[in-house]
């Protein structure tokens, strides 16, 4: 099972709870790249017009939000989940693998946002979807990994509208427009969230019963090369 948001837990850069934080601190502080000042525009996710006005809506103060990110684009902003949007965060490693595995597949996929520093990835899923990402993944795995899912009550930290590349808040993939309210995209993220962790538990099982390549003997060496091919 995992935590309640509305218990109390230890403190997530990406994660803000009622416990952690209050209506009063809702903007998060400017991150700066210890590496570089200069900017880096390269591979970068960006928010539209659109996007921005979707995302801010769900703020207490929606014309301070675009106010602050038209001051400074690049800032993070802390907003509520449960009104438009639920988060479904993970650690990083995990997220990736999930987030490659529905892009290759071309499934249904809504915002995603990563925390460098903290290592979590953030996907956002419609309001009141809990219950069905809950009922879904138990129909894939008797044995859930590790996720939290903020909905009502809980914050979290999202990304400016035009983040640099290292920056430490990042658009996986940028809100552009109002997303759709489709259950296939609640049920893409539970398949795919259960199929990326068996896919790297069995990954690390063989690694450590294989440390290197001598360690494996010639049958086991034959019988991942028939595998592979």
């Amino acid at each position: 099972m995992t935590p309640s948001c509305n218990a109390r837990h230890p403190p997530s850069p990406l994660v803000i709870c009622p416990a952690q934080a209050s209506h009063r601190s809702l903007v998060a502080p400017r991150q700066m790249s210890r590496r570089s000042c200069r900017p880096r525009w390269e591979d970068v996710q960006r928010m539209t017009r659109r996007g921005i006005q979707w995302l801010s809506a769900v703020a207490d103060d929606p014309v301070m939000c675009r106010a602050h990110w038209a001051d400074d684009p690049r800032r993070p902003y802390t907003l509520p989940t449960g009104r438009l949007f639920d988060v479904v965060v993970m650690s990083q490693r995990l997220g990736m693998e999930t987030f490659d595995q529905l892009v290759r597949r071309e499934m249904p996929l809504g915002p995603v946002m990563l925390d460098r520093r903290a290592k979590q990835i953030g996907f956002l899923l419609s309001s009141k979807s809990r219950g069905r990402f809950t009922r879904l993944l138990s129909l894939e795995t008797a044995t859930p990994p590790a996720y939290r899912y903020l909905d009502a009550g809980s914050f979290v930290v999202v990304p400016g509208p035009m983040p640099m590349a290292d920056d430490r808040h990042q658009w996986l993939r940028a809100p552009i427009r109002r997303p759709e309210a489709s259950p296939l995209r609640t049920a893409s993220l539970a398949v795919m969230f259960a199929a990326a962790a068996a896919l790297i538990e069995r990954a690390d099982r063989y690694g450590v019963q294989y440390p290197s390549p001598e360690a494996a003997g010639p049958e086991d060496s034959e019988r991942v090369s028939d595998r592979a091919q």
